[in-house]
């Protein structure tokens, strides 16, 4: 049986969200999609996830949400992650921190799908091991489900070529977030793991990294903090579709895409958001 994935990047603010409501079912039509992934730790005013907006992410159509470095910015996310069971923050943090090392959906088609989120060490704040995480993991998800995903939120770029060789043939999918920029390596590695370094944002890609730019470049030029507030120009849904076969458990294609949406006019469409925050950092 073959199973197509959508894996959406980087949800950033109110942009990004609005976009998903509009195009997500489009998309999913159009792929014939059977599920959906989405990382979401920016979705809430360009850092961190709110409960009505992780609920507003699956009415839209999203079955399995990933979170990363900014996984508690919120901390009212907490009691969601220790208690839903289709959103994950990285696994590899400590085994005190709330939340779950994984997530299942199981397809209308039957086969049931898993995600893991593990987070990079280089350029970010100290966290477990990624390798010995995954691989404690392995042998539980390959008995629970039938098509493996990670995603790897990292800075580094070599550390996301890394672990995409180290499972490859062990997982179906590794695909790379934090970064914000969609790059252009999507393949097929030589055991069958579809890979991409990262797949991009969803928000406003006129934009450093989804703030607006004049922001983010007085913060640069000063080294004071500054509010970043979330850019509203030139709005993208950016990702990957990936066709899996489940009794190979091998992927057979991968496929870059980016659907424009422009920013309606007047005020936003819903105010999750919460006051801005001052931060020199992504």
């Amino acid at each position: 049986m073959k199973i197509n994935l959508l894996c959406i990047g980087d949800i950033v603010g109110r942009p990004g969200r609005h976009v998903l409501s509009q195009r997500l079912a489009q998309v999913v039509r159009e792929h014939a999609i059977d599920c959906v992934i989405a990382n979401a730790e920016n979705a809430a005013g360009g850092s961190g996830l709110t409960p009505q907006i992780y609920d507003k992410l699956l009415k839209y159509g999203v079955h399995l949400v990933t979170l990363g470095d900014h996984a508690y910015r919120k901390r009212d996310i907490i009691p969601t992650l220790e208690s839903a069971s289709d959103i994950v923050r990285p696994a590899n943090l400590s085994p005190a921190a709330a939340g779950k090392d994984f997530a299942l959906y199981q397809t209308a088609k039957g086969p049931t799908v898993a995600v893991v989120a593990l987070i990079g060490r280089i350029f970010m704040k100290p966290t477990d091991c990624p390798y010995a995480k995954i691989d404690s993991l392995l042998p539980r998800l390959q008995q629970s489900a039938d098509i493996l995903v990670v995603d790897m939120h990292a800075e580094a770029t070599s550390e996301k070529v890394a672990m995409g060789y180290y499972l490859d043939g062990k997982v179906s999918v590794v695909f790379g977030t934090h970064t914000h920029i969609q790059t252009a390596d999507e393949r097929l590695l030589p055991k069958g793991t579809a890979y991409i370094t990262d797949i991009g944002m969803t928000g406003a890609h006129d934009s450093v990294l989804g703030r607006r730019t004049e922001s983010v470049i007085r913060a640069f030029r000063t080294q004071m903090p500054y509010p970043f507030e979330v850019a509203t120009e030139d709005v993208r849904m950016t990702g990957i579709v990936v066709t899996v076969d489940t009794q190979s458990r091998r992927a057979e294609r991968i496929e870059r895409i980016q659907v424009l949406h422009p920013e309606p006019e007047g005020p936003s469409y819903d105010s999750d958001d919460g006051r801005p925050e001052y931060f020199n950092g992504f």
